[in-house]
């Protein structure tokens, strides 16, 4: 659930009396009322009445009703605002190049590309041979395959050793199921075998015929298996090679950069395991790396005859760099390579023949240091903002001195970079274009700020707002966090958002401890037992921004998804007063009932990041901040909430029975919406265009709070 949710903002254009017609509309059309049926839930000795459990009975004609009455409900309410999102679409849209495409990178002696063409909603992928002067090579037209389809993912995309197929997955619901095929690349021709229920991902052997992929558990959608499919068989006489039995991992398969080694992983949220095989014999066994041990997290690259591993081995709460023969993988032969450092998280290494790079975060903001293998002096890339995005990007070619990385902030575009890293020259090879000609990255103002959470911790905050603003609390602010799952929330530039910049709002990602901002520690902090500290220090930083006169509580404004959404939903139970609205995009809020139903998919790979309810303690804990279980007779913020009815990591049917329950609870007379797309997942639309007018809508909630009108 990492790097989510995009900004988006809408244009209003009707008249003055748009209000007045707002709050006839208002009155004269009354909000859906969802039937009560209680259903008692008992654990632990203890009772709760959920009298909206049967919304989750999705086949229910009963319960798509009732989501069709909000969905009218919520256009209705907002009719007055229709002109104004389209208007803004077009706004938002016009700044953006249509006929994009990425930055070319080059492997395996061709050129990969993904390009977009003028009012096409989807990429097309291509390649071209040897030189960017070669004739395109159309690999994938994802325009052509979506026709017909209300959603359409192809993903996955993986090309043969011998360039000759292309293996792909495609999703045509939205639920992260996808049926992988294979493309011949020299004919053309997609071959019948269709390979259900998979993440998408796959990986070709050495010998260019034989498939590794995984699948998903069909109703908890776990990737649990591990396949081989050769060439022209038929995909029920697939080999199973791993079945990962515990119900609280993943599993995954991989080829490592050097092309030696295929790697099976399993992933719980605090422990991983691997097995390696060599890719020339994919017929044979794989073989233990280093078996899961409680709490011991690596991961492995290999490099000439040696792996290394990033790992937390030792107590390395940050992790630390070490290596190990590639003929003597267990823990008891890794040594170290770069110490564990109390003050810098390692995140990941890329290794080039005369170089190893290592990404790292350090006081919250990312850094690359550059190491020769050679001993000779290493160094870090300069960077001088502190609201900024850098990492390491594409990187295939081995045996080159160019290392590609990315560059943005919260008020420059995202720059694709090649480093040198021997003569130490960056070349800029794309910096985002945003069109229309009234963009100038010098309006507009960055800065880092820190807020004290209630024990005295620190919280940073990173935002942007056009120059010329006032700090008299004035200003219409929105506040975005995630903080959970040990996701960093890295500020990034949108040019979307700038439809919001120059109608005078602040926009700030505060850096709450559940995410991992300031290293392991920040996110050991804000998880299981802890988690209550996400939702304090968004709440401090909320009061920080409005004691500092930033923003009031009149102009204040919070935004999450998923289990940003259980953040928004905990928020405004512990301090409604705070928030003048909230845009609660698939909110994760029903956490106790979930965490209790392990058919749900993720749930039970959850329980080291939330705890296991059929604990007493965590039980406990939980149902203390559960935003559903918690709802209660208070005046709420006006209330924006989206959801899909195919969503796989949040299932619909939590919003629903929140905004069920918050229409009867609440004290106040504040709008509250239900929004779900019934077509559509956890991601919502899959169109670019469709995507933004989406999150248009969103904007004009807002923009419609503030009475902003142009």
């Amino acid at each position: 659930m990492k790097k989510h949710l995009f900004i988006c903002c809408v244009y209003l254009t009707f008249a003055a009396n748009a209000q007045t017609s707002k709050t006839i509309m208002t009155k004269t059309i009354n909000p859906p009322v969802a039937p009560v049926k209680p259903k008692e839930l008992t654990m632990h000795g203890d009772t709760r009445i959920d009298n909206y459990y049967w919304l989750n009975e999705r086949e229910n004609p009963e319960v798509t009703d009732y989501l069709n009455q909000e969905n009218d409900y919520y256009k209705a309410q907002t009719a007055h605002t229709k002109q104004f999102q389209d208007d803004l679409f077009l706004e938002m849209k016009a700044r953006i190049k249509e006929d994009d495409s990425s930055v070319p990178y080059f492997y395996n002696g061709y050129y990969y590309i993904t390009r977009y063409e003028k009012g096409k909603d989807y990429p097309i992928y291509s390649r071209k041979k040897v030189s960017l002067d070669a004739p395109e090579e159309i690999l994938f037209n994802c325009n052509e395959l979506a026709e017909g389809h209300s959603y359409f993912q192809l993903g996955g995309l993986n090309i043969s050793e011998d360039n000759k197929w292309a293996a792909f997955g495609v999703d045509l619901v939205s639920r992260r199921q996808y049926t992988i095929q294979v493309k011949n690349l020299e004919t053309n021709e997609i071959l019948p075998a269709k390979i259900e229920n998979t993440t998408g991902g796959s990986t070709w052997a050495g010998d260019n015929h034989t498939l590794f992929y995984t699948r998903n558990d069909e109703v908890t959608l776990r990737s649990d298996k591990i396949y081989k499919h050769k060439l022209g068989a038929d995909s029920a006489d697939d080999v199973l090679v791993f079945h990962e039995e515990d119900d609280t991992y993943n599993t995954f398969i991989y080829k490592e950069k050097s092309k030696k080694y295929l790697v099976i992983g399993s992933s719980s949220t605090l422990t991983t395991e691997f097995r390696i095989l060599e890719s020339a014999k994919p017929d044979g066994k794989f073989k233990m790396f280093q078996k899961r041990t409680r709490g011991l997290e690596y991961s492995i690259s290999h490099y000439g005859d040696k792996f290394y591993i990033v790992a937390n081995k030792d107590k390395a709460t940050n992790f630390k760099l070490m290596t190990t023969p590639e003929n003597a993988t267990g823990k008891a032969n890794w040594t170290d390579l770069i110490p564990h450092r109390d003050d810098v998280l390692l995140e990941d290494i890329d290794i080039f023949k005369d170089y190893l790079v290592i990404s790292e975060r350090s006081n919250g903001l990312n850094t690359i240091r550059i190491r020769p293998w050679d001993g000779t002096e290493e160094y870090y890339l300069p960077f001088e903002s502190e609201t900024y995005t850098a990492g390491t990007s594409t990187n295939p070619d081995f045996d080159t001195d160019i290392l590609r990385y990315s560059y943005q902030s919260l008020a420059v575009p995202s720059s694709v970079i090649d480093f040198n890293m021997k003569t130490r020259k960056k070349t800029v090879l794309k910096e985002q274009e945003v069109l229309g000609g009234q963009f100038d990255k010098n309006n507009y103002t960055e800065e880092r700020v820190w807020a004290t959470a209630q024990d005295g911790t620190k919280i940073p905050i990173s935002m942007v707002y056009r120059k010329g603003i006032k700090q008299d609390g004035s200003n219409p602010f929105l506040l975005y966090a995630y903080g959970s799952y040990g996701a960093s929330m890295d500020p990034y530039f949108s040019s979307i958002r700038l439809s919001l910049l120059d109608r005078g709002f602040i926009f700030a990602i505060a850096h709450i401890r559940g995410g991992e901002d300031l290293g392991r520690e920040w996110y050991d902090n804000g998880k299981l037992l802890k988690k209550k500290n996400t939702f304090t220090d968004y709440i401090d930083c909320s009061n920080f921004v409005i004691d500092q006169k930033y923003t009031s509580p009149q102009h204040l404004y919070a935004e999450g998804g998923s289990a940003g959404g259980l953040l928004m939903g905990a928020v405004i139970n512990m301090a409604p007063q705070l928030y003048h609205g909230v845009i609660a995009q698939v909110p994760f809020v029903d956490v106790v009932t979930t965490m209790l139903d392990d058919s749900i998919p993720l749930t039970t790979g959850e329980y080291d990041e939330w705890g296991n309810p059929n604990e007493k303690k965590y039980y406990k804990y939980m149902k203390e901040y559960s935003p559903y279980d918690n709802v209660t007779a208070q005046a709420y913020p006006n209330m924006l909430v989206t959801t899909g009815l195919h969503d796989s990591q949040v299932q619909y049917w939590e919003p629903a029975k929140w905004v069920a329950k918050l229409r009867v609870v609440s004290t106040g007379n504040n709008q509250l919406y239900l929004d779900t797309n019934m077509e559509a997942g956890h991601g919502g639309a899959s169109g670019r265009f469709e995507a933004i007018k989406e999150v248009a809508k969103e904007y004009s909630f807002l923009l419609d709070l503030e009475g902003i009108k142009k």
